[in-house]
């Protein structure tokens, strides 16, 4: 696996997903710097902006195993992670497995599922095992979540707590369309009313699990200078001390931040990160880790803002 052989996986990934989106450019870029380097991505936006689409047309185009849950407020862990069932012919328990048991799984509406079954996700999220009954199982080092969720309705949902959302290593905020994206949209899907089935695009499956595993070492393996790694802490630590923010990120924001870094380089075709690229996701990587102090919230701050006038003000590494 060379650097070339990376660039030749995105753009096949980008093309394929290109067959059944439209746009998104900014967020198809996030999805593919987060599959290079192991993370999980939070999806939220209103509804109709394409997020379930955008998370089936991903995985479409990975040799991976894929599954999907639609979760709703009457779910169980067990209905996510399975469970031992007592089979009397042989008396003995077998295990029947839950639909976590994948490599890219789609957690539709993550938000409207209590506390308990969302924190059935964390030893998998950050582990990729899951245990049961006081026997881990392993999910293989593809796992990968994709979740989704409506900023704007609250009847019904559950707000994830601060472990969770610490968990995955981008929030994505998918805006609506420009007027020329919405007319190609029309134009494209206009002539149905329910939500097209992939198998209409001919999206076909371009990168293999041993391609992908293959790539994420050599990203690993891409240059980051000790004037960089200052620069990515003292990016995180001004998330301690600035005014508008109760609590800040974590020492893991610092590490994420690193390793999405050198994702993003490689996306860009070079073996060497440079602070545009920390600059480029620094917003997704952090907007969910820090918890506004309540005189900022009262003034009407929000947590993008306050990212955001951080990176200005860290000075970058000539």
């Amino acid at each position: 696996m060379e650097l070339r052989d990376v660039s030749t996986i995105t753009e096949g990934l980008r093309g394929e997903i290109r067959k059944a989106v439209v746009g998104q450019d900014e967020v198809v870029e996030l999805m593919l710097v987060s599959l290079l380097c192991g993370g999980h991505v939070l999806l939220e936006g209103v509804p109709g902006t394409a997020k379930t689409l955008l998370a089936q047309s991903f995985a479409a185009g990975l040799s991976l195993r894929f599954g999907r849950i639609q979760f709703t407020p009457d779910m169980m862990p067990g209905d996510l992670l399975g469970t031992n069932l007592f089979d009397f012919r042989t008396s003995s328990f077998n295990l029947t497995r839950g639909p976590i048991f994948t490599d890219i799984l789609l957690a539709d509406e993550i938000n409207r599922t209590p506390p308990k079954t969302q924190a059935a996700l964390l030893q998998a999220m950050n582990e990729r095992n899951v245990t049961i009954d006081g026997t881990t199982h392993p999910l293989g080092e593809a796992f990968m979540v994709v979740a989704t969720q409506n900023p704007i309705e609250q009847q019904g949902t559950y707000p994830l707590p601060e472990a969770q959302l610490d968990r995955f290593l981008f929030k994505i905020n998918l805006a609506y369309p420009s007027r020329e994206e919405e007319f190609a949209i029309v134009a494209r899907h206009g002539h149905r009313a329910a939500m097209p089935k992939l198998a209409e695009f001919g999206l076909a499956s371009v990168v293999s699990e041993q391609d992908l595993l293959a790539a994420r070492a050599l990203v690993g393996g891409i240059a980051l200078g000790e004037p960089l790694v200052g620069y990515i802490v003292d990016l995180v630590r001004a998330t301690r001390s600035h005014s508008a923010i109760e609590t800040g990120a974590s020492p893991r924001a610092a590490t994420m931040l690193a390793s999405a870094s050198r994702a993003r380089a490689a996306t860009q075709g070079r073996d060497f990160v440079i602070p545009d690229d920390v600059k480029g996701i620094a917003l997704p990587l952090l907007r969910h880790r820090i918890v506004l102090a309540p005189n900022a919230e009262i003034d009407g701050l929000v947590a993008d803002k306050v990212i955001l006038e951080l990176i200005d003000q860290v000075a970058v590494p000539r």
